[in-house]
């Protein structure tokens, strides 16, 4: 059965505050939306960015209107990390073409990722990368999944200084390869990781997001909301009344901010494909975030579920 969310209202504009966790202060927000700095530039995004995996489809008006309204949705509102791969179909072509016919590439921090081993092969996916989207230079090229990531690295920072890329990284969903990339972690400078957390799977916390912290990379989360399980435990029922307690509207916004108020995580990148879930999302990146008591309230309260 497929799981929606039990409601999605349209955020306003709202003041960002500052909490703290731990050891590791939130800075204070004076924009509209919260804000993490990169650790290897202190360049600020903000902690809510769009995954674009469902980013496919033909060509039609039909198809295309709901993902224009939804880039269109989530730039207006701040938004501006927005994570693809050509892997994900023809999401990079479809990703550029709405780009280009928005007028945002300055707006946005573009990442994709190179999914192939060796390096004229790898070079020749990361070429028809920009190719598709339309671009010369992407903000972030990571290597997909750790595929042959020593190699792909070494290209990357090729790249990086011949400014075809501003950030290198490496990309996991898979707590089988937490192994591989806590080595590599430990092994090579990167600008940032991505990987798998949610507040029902929170493997992760336990080393690699110390371990990002430690080594001064930044942290992309994909599959924040997990794997469905989180919209089916809040199903129908009413938010926590501590939920006003973080600002949270939403069971969407709850599952987010228990992610981005993590010390070590920079930007949790939801997909969406509606400009309701746009408005939504980014509703999480506003308001006040969970200080390390209210988190494990949260983790109380999907055990309780």
């Amino acid at each position: 059965m497929r799981i929606t969310r039990r409601q999605l209202v349209a955020i306003g504009a709202g003041a960002a505050a500052s909490a703290t966790l731990g050891r590791w202060p939130l800075l204070a927000q004076t924009g509209p939306l919260i804000t993490k700095q990169i650790p290897s530039s202190k360049e600020a995004v903000p902690v809510v960015g769009l995954g674009t995996r469902s980013y496919h489809g033909g060509p039609s008006p039909d198809e295309r209107a709901p993902l224009r309204d939804t880039l269109k949705a989530f730039v207006e509102a701040g938004g501006k990390v927005i994570d693809t791969a050509p892997s994900y179909g023809n999401s990079e072509t479809v990703l550029g073409e709405l780009i280009a016919e928005l007028g945002v590439r300055d707006k946005v921090f573009l990442a994709t990722k190179v999914d192939r081993p060796g390096r004229e092969a790898g070079i020749e996916r990361m070429n028809a990368s920009l190719a598709s989207l339309r671009v010369h230079r992407v903000d972030l090229m990571q290597v997909h999944n750790l595929v042959d990531a020593t190699t792909q690295l070494n290209t990357l920072r090729e790249w990086k200084q011949a400014g075809r890329i501003r950030y290198a990284g490496v990309t996991t969903s898979s707590e089988r390869q937490h192994p591989d990339l806590e080595r590599l972690m430990r092994q090579e400078s990167l600008d940032f990781i991505q990987l798998d957390y949610a507040l029902d799977h929170r493997e992760a916390a336990e080393r690699l997001l110390p371990l990002a912290a430690e080594r001064g990379g930044a942290v992309l989360v994909n599959l924040p909301f997990g794997r469905g399980r989180l919209f089916q435990a809040g199903g129908e029922r009413p938010l926590p009344a501590w939920a006003s307690e973080i600002d949270c509207k939403s069971w969407a916004q709850v599952f987010l901010k228990y992610v981005v108020s993590h010390p070590a995580v920079t930007c949790a990148i939801p997909g969406m494909t509606k400009p309701q879930h746009a408005q939504d999302n980014l509703g999480a990146a506003r308001g006040r975030l969970p200080n390390e008591a209210m988190r494990r309230r949260m983790e109380q309260l999907l055990a309780e579920l």
